[in-house]
């Protein structure tokens, strides 16, 4: 259902947890070095689960309980990922490695609106589709 709004909202997601995690850099070290997502393996494997679960959602138009749920997993992981960064950038130790906090570290809280405002979208078919159940 290409032409349904949470459609958009899950192809802009994934847009960003895919696409831009190469454009945007997550941080640079003291060295001066831009550090990108696919520098490290599990900022890489997190963003692209990440797209995967918002492409494998929106193939889920059929089944729109379980779209929903695959939004929520997909918000969580999200979470995860914003987890690891703030973790990243204050480390607990004397000197930290991140120097300079990059625009991709924002990335999970655009997907994480995008994926809200999807649910939302979903939802509310969910909701209209069994109101049109209950005239029958």
């Amino acid at each position: 259902m290409i032409q349904r709004i949470q459609t958009i909202y899950l192809l802009c997601a994934a847009g960003v947890s895919a696409g831009l995690t190469f454009v945007f850099y997550l941080w640079i070290t003291d060295a001066g070095v831009s550090v990108y997502a696919k520098d490290d393996f599990l900022y890489l494997g997190l963003f692209l689960g990440s797209a995967i679960l918002s492409l494998l959602s929106i193939f889920m138009f059929k089944n729109r309980k379980s779209q929903f749920v695959l939004g929520r997993l997909n918000i969580i992981l999200n979470f995860v990922l914003l987890g690891f960064f703030v973790y990243q950038s204050l480390k607990v130790s004397g000197e930290t490695a991140v120097s300079e906090k990059g625009i991709g570290m924002l990335l999970p809280i655009v997907s994480i609106v995008l994926l809200a405002l999807a649910n939302k979208a979903i939802k509310k078919d969910e909701d209209l589709v069994k109101s049109v159940d209950r005239l029958r």
